[in-house]
C-alpha cells in the first residue's frame, strides 16, 4: 500500500509541474525568439516519453519523443514564486 500512496504522489506532482509549465503567459509565447515551448511540442504532436523530479526538488524533467523525428527534446520545467514569470522552463534537443 505504501508504495501505491508514492505513486499517486509522485503521479500527481507531475501533473501539477506540466499544468503550472503550459500556463506560460501569452505574451512570453508570442516573442518566444525561437525558444521550445512545452505548449508548442504537445500541440505538434510530440508525445511525453518520461518525466522525473530534479535534484533541487522545484523542477522535473520532461522527455518527448515525436514518431516521425530521430531525435527528443528534453524541457526542464519548474515554479518558483520568488521569480517572474514564476513558470520557468528550458528545452532543448537531444541528438
Amino acid at each position: 500500500m505504501r508504495h501505491a500512496g508514492k505513486a499517486t504522489a509522485i503521479t500527481r506532482r507531475f501533473a501539477i509541474f506540466l499544468a503550472l509549465a503550459l500556463t506560460i503567459n501569452a505574451a512570453a509565447s508570442e516573442e518566444t525568439g525561437g525558444k521550445i515551448l512545452i505548449e508548442d511540442l504537445l500541440k505538434s504532436g510530440w508525445q511525453i516519453a518520461g518525466y522525473t523530479g530534479a535534484v533541487d526538488n522545484w523542477s522535473t524533467f520532461i522527455l518527448f519523443r515525436h514518431p516521425s523525428e530521430t531525435h527528443l527534446i528534453q524541457c526542464r520545467a519548474g515554479y518558483d514564486v520568488t521569480r517572474e514569470p514564476r513558470v520557468q522552463t528550458n528545452c532543448y534537443r537531444l541528438r
